[in-house]
């Protein structure tokens, strides 16, 4: 269970250092943006802000700086970035956990996705990838889906932890595909990889720029990217949809996020500098870099974009019988 006042403290002096800034300033940004990340430094969320965070700075001509403020399962920093002053100058870096799954698995989230938050863009997408041990018999998709048919609940596969889109990744999976696997979590990626190379739990969905490596190295094969087409890092290795689970694919998605009330000429015009962001080849560069691709929506696709995902993993979320606390 998380910590409600440390939450609200966090949530406070956030405020407290915004609340004085002038609220429709017609030359905004005067100066510093505040870009809250929910996690800790060197993560996937703080990356992909940091890349980002760099180009609008040189675009706005003010520091864009990343503020990690980790805790709670990412509520922290989240409840934090919905309190703040809606003036502009404290955002949040959201993504598919904090903003589409967190409704489903916590009870009493104290924060709403779409009610205390307005989007202002999204910046990237990056794919999952279904990953074996090196003596597993299944080299195939299909052949997976035959073997666990064969042998209901009697395959093992693991996930970085209750609830995180590893394990999503695979109950969906398992949903389009009509099989049963059984969970076996571990506290990140790196544990589960000395039992998914060992074999004694084979099977393992993974973000792409985490089981780069493995794969390269040849400690795992590849079976299947989530993505809606084949990633240029892994160019033989084919979707999970072509590979024969029609419908499946899956990805991890980061946005900017302003509070609710934040002028709409803001959030105009930091969705077009993160447009401005994405066409630069330097973002582009490392986006790809780092398994992942830009993502350009257009702001009234947000929120419908937002609406879906949230509906897609409460039915997982529900259906798997996935519970956090």
């Amino acid at each position: 269970m998380f910590n409600r006042l440390h939450v609200l403290a966090a949530a406070a002096l956030v405020g407290a250092g915004v609340a004085a800034a002038p609220l429709f300033a017609d030359d905004y940004p005067t100066r510093t943006i505040t870009d809250i990340v929910a996690s800790t430094p060197g993560g996937g969320t703080d990356i992909i802000s940091r890349i980002f965070g760099e180009q609008l700075s040189k675009q706005l001509g003010q520091p864009f700086v990343v503020e990690n403020l980790p805790g709670a399962g990412s509520l922290t920093g989240t409840v934090a970035a919905a309190r703040a002053a809606p003036d502009g100058y404290t955002l949040q870096t959201g993504l598919t956990a904090s903003m589409a799954v967190n409704p489903s698995l916590f009870a009493h989230l104290p924060y709403d996705p779409v009610a205390d938050f307005e989007p202002a863009g999204m910046f990237a997408q990056f794919p999952f990838v279904l990953v074996v041990s090196n003596n597993f018999p299944a080299h195939s998709v299909k052949e997976l889906i035959a073997l666990a048919k064969a042998k209901p609940g009697d395959i093992n596969y693991a996930s970085a932890g209750n609830g995180t889109g590893q394990h999503l990744s695979m109950e969906l999976f398992k949903m389009l595909a009509g099989i049963n696997l059984a969970h076996v979590p571990y506290r990140g990626a790196a544990p589960a990889y000395a039992d998914v190379i060992s074999g004694q739990v084979p099977v393992f969905f993974d973000n792409l720029a985490s089981a780069l490596g493995q794969i390269k190295g040849g400690t795992v094969r590849a079976l299947g990217v989530t993505g809606k087409k084949r990633s240029p890092l892994l160019p033989d290795v084919p979707t999970i949809e072509e590979a024969g689970v029609p419908g499946y694919y899956n990805y991890v998605w980061f946005g900017l996020w302003a509070p609710k009330g934040t002028p709409q000429r803001i959030i105009d015009r930091l969705h077009s500098e993160i447009q401005k962001a994405q066409a630069e080849p330097a973002v582009k560069e490392k986006i790809a870099a780092a398994a992942g691709e830009p993502l350009d929506m257009p702001l009234a696709d947000i929120k419908p974009f937002l609406k879906s995902e949230i509906a897609k993993w409460a039915d997982v979320v529900k259906r798997a019988g996935i519970q956090v606390q």
